[in-house]
């Protein structure tokens, strides 16, 4: 039995996402039992990069015009520098992820990930780390940036880059796990 039997978990994508930050993580959940749908604005697939170069494709499990967070018990945003910029402009996406804090559930993000988190205007107080080049922008939406592998406040989870996804993916399986944190809520 895996601690994330019966949980449902999102990743909410573009094309351009890191790709080992979605397929390490996604591969810890499937591990743990856990269900893990792509979900995006794309329809049929998205395409990763690894590093500058185009990379892998990736079926799309779930556009998101027809997601619910609802349906999940998690959101999990990868990084890249790409996926995170187009995301951050998309009103469907913005709202998906502020529906998750409005229901509590845990959202962990990665690298460039909490750009988008920025923009659904739910980092004001709250604890995050993310690679260093959005440092600033975290801090200046009035987040308490730390320089940890892992920061965990009230089931949001952030890490800084792919040297940090093994402690990044024990963590988000122990806060899916935990389920819903009434702190989370904005």
């Amino acid at each position: 039995m895996g601690k994330l039997n019966g949980k449902r978990i999102a990743i909410l994508t573009e094309d351009g996402f890191e790709q080992i930050e979605l397929t390490s993580p996604k591969d810890a959940l499937k591990n743990e039992g856990a269900q893990v749908d792509i979900v995006s604005p794309r329809e049929k697939a998205v395409r990763s990069k690894k590093g500058d170069d185009w990379a892998d494709e990736y079926p799309v499990d779930m556009p998101l015009n027809q997601a619910r967070v609802d349906d999940y018990d998690g959101l999990l945003i990868p990084g890249g520098v790409i996926n995170p910029d187009k995301l951050r402009t998309n009103k469907r996406a913005l709202s998906f992820v502020r529906d998750f804090f409005q229901a509590g559930k845990p959202v962990a993000a990665i690298c460039h990930g909490p750009q988008v988190l920025i923009d659904a205007e739910v980092v004001e107080g709250r604890k995050l780390t993310s690679v260093a080049a959005i440092k600033r922008d975290l801090i200046n939406a009035k987040a308490h940036w730390e320089d940890s592998q892992v920061v965990t406040d009230q089931g949001l989870v952030t890490s800084r880059t792919p040297d940090d996804l093994p402690a990044f993916n024990q963590k988000i399986v122990e806060e899916y796990a935990e389920g819903k944190h009434d702190g989370q809520q904005v």
